[in-house]
């Protein structure tokens, strides 16, 4: 039997502690080892389900122990790039959470370094190992929905109460977009493969942080229009409209926690057929397909080439918004 990966964590994050470290600990092929937080309370909850987790008191200390194969890095915005080129350096291979950079130009030194060290890194855009976006990728590829001419989205929640959360804060990288509009942004050019040719946008700001951005762009075969918030009530969902037919998503982005994974495909004479995904945990397929790209060496689905072209489009929504 092969060896799992084995895993540390640099930070004790709620997201880290609520969702990641959990995936790690219970996905195949990896093995929860280390948690790097100088506040032992905070490391608590996590020996809680890993009894046997060695806590660090330091980032660096974490890094420097050569049984730590790969990293998770769910740390503030502003310290992605940073960290994940420690790690790297290293030795380790790196899961960062998205966005794993403020501007696209920042992935190229990651790029390089992953290149340099034949390390895999990677960031946590977890939706693609959904088999709910799997099946909406082929279901477009195959034309079940006819001719793609619109793709609208949503995703929004509130935390306007939250006033010391990071999202919230313009110095740790804050705000809605780099937040949540990488969901609505990167699952359309996931499932069509395709590159906006215009993009209009505007932004409501709040405090120094984007809390309301509308997007309009012109792709080569459809048009797309998406909203994110976070000072809205919670609501998410993507749709794909063709000329026979449309694809809706009804939790795409936290599925299991805002509802059930499901994808609807209407077509001619109101057919309706439900597909219905229950029990997936993409965090957990997220760890599982790190691992096996780390052992056999099979390509992962989501490269940092996939991710800097998100950023692209990220990067021009917030310049369009800021010439009005």
């Amino acid at each position: 039997m092969e060896q799992p990966v084995k895993w540390g964590v640099l930070g004790a994050s709620k997201f880290a502690r609520q969702f990641m470290a959990p995936a790690i600990h219970a996905a195949d092929g990896a093995q929860l080892m280390g948690l790097a937080t100088s506040d032992l309370a905070k490391a608590k909850p996590f020996q809680n389900f890993c009894s046997d987790l060695t806590v660090y008191e330091s980032y660096e200390a974490l890094l420097a122990d050569p049984e730590i194969e790969a990293v998770y890095i769910p740390l503030p915005n502003h310290l992605h790039v940073e960290w994940s080129l420690k790690a790297l350096d290293a030795g380790k291979h790196v899961l960062c959470e998205k966005p794993m950079t403020m501007r696209a130009e920042e992935f190229d030194q990651l790029i390089a370094k992953r290149d340099q060290t034949g390390l895999l890194a990677a960031e946590a855009y977890m939706i693609v190992h959904h088999p709910q976006w799997q099946l909406v990728r082929k279901l477009v590829s195959e034309g079940e929905i006819g001719k793609l001419g619109h793709i609208s989205g949503v995703f929004t929640y509130d935390n306007r109460a939250d006033t010391g959360n990071i999202r919230n804060r313009p110095e740790t990288g804050g705000g809605g977009l780099r937040d949540i509009g990488v969901y609505v942004i990167g699952s359309a050019r996931y499932v069509t493969g395709q590159e906006p040719d215009e993009i209009r946008s505007s932004i409501r700001w709040e405090n120094g942080v984007d809390t309301f951005t509308e997007i309009n762009a012109r792709f080569p075969d459809f048009t797309y229009s998406t909203y994110v918030s976070t000072r809205m009530h919670p609501n998410q969902a993507m749709e794909f409209h063709g000329d026979k037919g449309v694809i809706r998503l009804t939790a795409p982005f936290n599925a299991r926690v805002f509802g059930e994974a499901r994808v609807e495909l209407h077509r001619h004479g109101l057919e309706l057929q439900v597909f219905r995904f229950p029990g997936d945990d993409h965090y957990k397929l997220q760890v599982e397909a790190f691992g096996r790209s780390v052992r056999d060496e099979v390509g992962y689905p989501c490269s940092l080439e996939f991710a800097r072209g998100t950023q692209v489009v990220i990067d021009q929504v917030f310049e369009v918004a800021r010439q009005l």
